[in-house]
């Protein structure tokens, strides 16, 4: 089924989905009912059968699905059967933290460069990667064909960063600037602000 049909609110939880089949995978389990990754996951059984059901049928009718198929089906509509490299434009903390992440390397994920505009910054070694200059941030882009970036950087900074990686062929952009990015609709971006999920959550606490 072409992919864009299928509506992103379905894409956006075929991630958990596998993440969760990979936990119940090591424990030793080989299937799963619907009702059971339901539970796991605090949805629903009906839920989950009409996502997959977007990609065609994985399970069977009274027994369930096979776990290392679900998965392998799972990677491949993600694109996970291969590894992608990606950049990070924000050498500050958060930048080196997730520059020197290991969880990317098992998710199809690798990052390939990592990039500033600060003298102090530029030519430094984080991890194995050394920090580039962002001036020649469109070239290595186009040059290694790198379709996904993360932006680390200031608010006041993001929008002109991620207008020269969309302008540089980048296609998908996570974004941890405090600043909502406008992009061309063919560009994904995923805004991720931990100030405003702690916001949400503090509705939810008791008084002290």
């Amino acid at each position: 089924m072409d992919e864009n049909i299928v509506p992103d609110v379905v894409i956006s939880r075929l991630p958990w989905y596998l993440q969760t089949l990979k936990q119940i995978a090591d424990e030793g389990m080989q299937t799963v009912s619907s009702s059971l990754l339901a539970e796991k996951l605090g949805s629903t059984a009906t839920q989950i059968r009409r996502d997959l059901s977007n990609f065609g049928g994985f399970g069977k009718q009274g027994r369930g699905y096979t776990i290392d198929n679900l998965i392998e089906e799972l990677e491949n509509i993600l694109n996970m059967d291969r590894i992608w490299p990606m950049i990070i434009v924000g050498a500050g903390d958060l930048g080196r933290a997730l520059a020197r992440y290991q969880g990317f390397q098992n998710q199809g994920l690798k990052v390939a460069m990592l990039f500033d505009n600060a003298p102090d910054v530029v030519g430094t070694l984080v991890g194995k990667l050394r920090v580039k200059h962002v001036d020649s941030m469109r070239e290595e882009v186009k040059s290694n064909r790198i379709k996904i970036a993360i932006i680390t950087v200031p608010a006041n900074s993001a929008q002109e960063i991620a207008d020269l990686l969309v302008e540089a062929g980048i296609q998908a952009i996570l974004n941890y600037a405090p600043v909502t990015l406008v992009v061309q609709s063919s560009v994904r971006v995923q805004h991720i602000d931990p100030t405003l999920h702690l916001q949400r959550m503090l509705y939810y606490l008791d008084e002290y």
